[in-house]
């Protein structure tokens, strides 16, 4: 069974900073790319970034230079610093693990709200 955990959303000020974090369970996190999307009301779901397996990151553009990716395996988690968040960057959160021929499974998301 899969189980990805997040946590760290919250409520900030435009220009702060956050980090997101989700725990993995051992036997999916080490052989899988991982990443974070997310998905404000009346809106599709998107890619915010991703990280292969072996430390290889991509960004989508509206995030370049303020969001970075990590992850640390020895802790099956992976991490999202957030700074100079902006009002746009309201959503809900979703970790992701990326597994093989498309398959992707959800963490439960976490809300993220930055006022202006």
């Amino acid at each position: 069974q899969v189980q990805l955990v997040e946590s760290g959303g919250g409520l900030v000020q435009a220009g702060g900073s956050l980090r997101l974090s989700c725990a993995a369970s051992r036997s999916i996190f080490s052989n899988n790319a991982m990443g974070w999307y997310r998905q404000a009301p009346g809106n599709q779901r998107e890619v915010v970034a991703v990280i292969s397996r072996g430390g290889t990151t991509n960004y989508a553009d509206f995030v370049k230079g303020r969001f970075t990716i990590s992850r640390d395996n020895a802790k099956n988690t992976i991490y999202l610093q957030m700074n100079n968040l902006k009002p746009e960057d309201t959503a809900v959160y979703y970790c992701a693990v990326l597994l093989p021929g498309g398959t992707t499974y959800w963490g439960q998301g976490t809300q993220v709200t930055v006022s202006s």
